[in-house]
C-alpha cells in the first residue's frame, strides 16, 4: 500500500509538472486520468499491479 500511495504522489506531481508546463493540456490529463481509473477495473489490473511492484523491488534491491 504504501508503494500505492508513493506511487500516486509521485504521478501526480508529474501530471501537475506537465500541464503547468504546457506539455500536455488539462483535458488530455483528464482523459488520461479516466482511462487510469477504467483501467483498474479491467483484468489487466492485477497484472499491473504486480510489475509495478516487481519493479519496485528490483529497484529497491540496488
Amino acid at each position: 500500500m504504501a508503494v500505492s500511495i508513493s506511487a500516486v504522489v509521485l504521478l501526480g506531481i508529474i501530471v501537475f509538472a506537465l500541464i503547468r508546463g504546457g506539455t500536455v493540456r488539462l483535458g488530455s490529463a483528464l482523459i488520461c486520468a479516466a482511462f487510469g481509473f477504467f483501467l483498474a477495473s479491467t483484468g489487466a489490473a492485477p497484472l499491473i499491479t504486480e510489475t509495478i511492484g516487481t519493479v519496485t523491488g528490483w529497484i529497491s534491491s540496488l
